[in-house]
């Protein structure tokens, strides 16, 4: 008989529970079993390359910051964006899971012939993964935003497996049928 090592959940010793968004961490759940099996976990991603994410995600650039005010938490169309994700080895600057889409923001660095051969790479093993690459100038964005947006959005609504709808706030007000005069 294997005995298994039970760590007690953080009520059960008289500790209070986290605040939301706080949890403690470490991949172990409140009753101390691991979260996923490490042996078989397909989406580990390196210590280096999260780290590398975090600080792009802290230190982006103004026309980052811009594209990400009008992505994020739903606002363009009701789509869902995340910022700085490792895809591979590389670090995506906005990705739209449910669309299947990596947006990348491209600084002048981009724009030399050997920029424009490694973004080349990069996409090629992006669009591997099955995901469509959208690329912007940072120019673009800084003069043109509606124009970047617009082609963001139609590029959402043609991948997209169902029309992204914003969620409801609260319940419907059931509206009662008139009542038949006798």
């Amino acid at each position: 008989m294997t005995m298994v090592a039970f760590t007690p959940s953080a009520q059960a010793v008289g500790h209070p529970l986290p605040l939301a968004g706080e949890g403690w961490g470490g991949g172990v759940s409140t009753k101390g079993m691991p979260m996923v099996d490490p042996e078989h976990s397909n989406w580990k991603v390196s210590d280096q390359l999260r780290t590398n994410a975090r600080a792009l995600r802290r230190d982006s650039t103004d026309a980052e910051r811009i594209v990400w005010s009008e992505l994020r938490g739903n606002r363009l169309n009701g789509a869902s964006f995340r910022r700085q994700v490792p895809i591979e080895r590389y670090i995506a600057d906005f990705v739209c899971h449910a669309a299947k889409l990596v947006i990348e923001l491209d600084g002048g660095q981009h724009f030399s012939d050997e920029g424009e051969r490694a973004d080349a790479r990069r996409s090629a093993i992006i669009e591997a993964k099955g995901f469509k690459v959208l690329r912007f100038s940072n120019h673009a964005v800084m003069t043109n935003r509606a124009g970047v947006l617009e082609a963001i959005a139609a590029a959402v609504a043609e991948r997209a497996p169902t029309p992204t709808l914003p969620r409801k706030r609260g319940r419907e007000q059931i509206v009662p049928a008139e009542k038949k005069q006798p």
